[in-house]
């Protein structure tokens, strides 16, 4: 199928300015299958790979529909994960950014009912949010539904995976029966087909090829004997490899935590993410890992979608995927957006069946290649080039990323260079910078002033 321009929609002309300011010109497979139909007004199930652009997919079409002077929740947006109801939320934000007063709200857990509940008094357009924070609002009639007219399950899959069946039931029966449902999924087991039955009428199937380019991403096998040949060949391929970015995928929140635990006693700059973690500490991981602080994170399949994560040179799964779908979302976080990736896979006997279904899934014989050599234990492990600060003031004591660049670089400051990526949370913010400049940012941060006001400022440890 050749590649469709976004200007042969029927779209808004401001939406489409907009987009292609934002240097979106052609459509993806997964959005030019699936916007005529949802711009027509009709139920849509979609079933595409992370990175599709179904976000947008999905945007575009509650944003045609959108009437702004309605100040009414008009569409609802569910999502797995508070990190991916934040994603979609700034997605949403940033291809509306020409509609003027257009107003989304984020609802999701880990953060205190309270302020969503003033924020929900002042109204919104789009909500966009986890069940059971949703369910939560509902029960407690501080939320609506009665002017609903769309209804967006992204990565419902993952959803029911999650144990959000009876929460996504309960929100369907306080929605209008005359709306618009889009469901996205990576994968469609039989619960999505059920679920899709019961809340959709008529739906018009899309399914994009998730199978990945072998030019983008290149797999590797590499067979192990027993656990402790497992950590040694893990070791091996990132001393061999020197990713600035991996993501570790293991099957157990324990496993997780304990390959983290190895890998930071052999020097490497690392961090675990998995269901256990406080919601603060989950979000300083994050941010770590994106702004390039942190260069391995070993996670749970959590981490697998809805990360905010620009590029990823490589993938290694200390053990196979659960499933062949599970496998193909893991190193669909490396080679996106037209990049190169690693993905590295570690197995034993045990693990064998897996790697057989795999290789029929795949269309390919997959065989063990050698490991690196075991001269590569005596380098040392990288450092990561960037160190996070953060600050004890936020969206809340209104300071903003100009704030921050502007303190640091200011006279006698730092170069513009040495900062990386800023993060605005409610009470604090983070700032990457390089690590030379740690001492210099920490004294101009600590010694000068952010809106006419002092905060205190810390090196976070990685």
């Amino acid at each position: 199928m050749s590649q469709a321009p976004f200007s042969s929609l029927k779209l808004h002309a401001d939406l489409l300015k907009n987009i292609s300011s934002l240097g979106y010109e052609t459509m993806t497979p997964i959005q030019q299958q699936s916007l005529p139909h949802i711009l027509a007004g009709k139920d849509v199930i979609a079933q595409g790979k992370t990175g599709s652009g179904k976000t947008a997919a999905f945007t575009l079409g509650l944003l045609q529909k959108l009437e702004v002077k309605r100040f009414r929740i008009q569409s609802l947006v569910l999502c797995p994960t508070r990190e991916l109801a934040d994603q979609v939320a700034k997605e949403i934000r940033r291809l509306a950014r020409t509609i003027h007063n257009i107003k989304v709200l984020t609802l999701a857990g880990g953060t205190p009912l309270g302020p969503q509940i003033g924020s929900l008094e002042h109204g919104a357009h789009i909500i966009v949010g986890t069940p059971g924070r949703i369910e939560d609002h509902l029960n407690k009639e501080t939320l609506r539904l009665d002017d609903l007219n769309m209804l967006v399950l992204d990565e419902a899959d993952r959803m029911l995976e999650m144990g959000f069946q009876s929460a996504l039931d309960a929100i369907v029966d306080k929605t209008p029966k005359r709306r618009q449902t889009l469901l996205f999924s990576a994968t469609f087991p039989r619960q999505i087909q059920s679920i899709a039955e019961r809340i959709m009428v008529k739906p018009e199937m899309i399914k994009v090829e998730s199978t990945h380019d072998s030019e983008s991403i290149k797999q590797h096998f590499y067979k192990v004997n027993d656990n402790e040949q497992r950590m040694v060949a893990l070791r091996l391929l990132l001393l061999q490899h020197k990713p600035e970015s991996t993501v570790v995928f293991c099957n157990t929140k324990r496993e997780t935590q304990e390959v983290a635990d190895a890998l930071h006693g052999y020097g490497f700059s690392v961090m675990a993410l998995h269901g256990d973690l406080e919601q603060r500490d989950r979000d300083q991981t994050l941010v770590q890992f994106s702004n390039k602080s942190v260069s391995i994170l070993v996670a749970t399949d959590v981490a697998s979608r809805g990360l905010d994560i620009d590029a990823l040179d490589a993938v290694i799964n200390f053990h196979i995927a659960r499933d062949a779908d599970v496998h193909t979302h893991r190193i669909g976080r490396t080679g996106r957006a037209g990049s190169k990736g690693i993905a590295c896979s570690l197995y034993s006997d045990k693990e064998q069946y897996k790697v057989e279904m795999l290789g029929h899934f795949l269309g390919q014989r997959i065989e063990g290649e050698p490991l690196p050599s075991s001269n590569l234990l005596q380098n040392p492990a990288i450092k990561p080039a960037m160190a996070t600060l953060q600050i004890d003031g936020g969206k809340k004591q209104k300071v903003r990323p100009g704030d921050i660049l502007g303190a640091l670089t200011g006279k006698d400051g730092i170069a513009g260079k040495q900062v990386g990526k800023i993060q605005i949370f409610d009470n604090w913010a983070y700032v990457a910078v390089s690590r030379e400049a740690v001492n210099s940012a920490l004294k101009k941060l600590g010694q000068g002033k952010l809106k006419g006001r002092s905060f205190r400022v810390r090196l976070i440890p990685s």
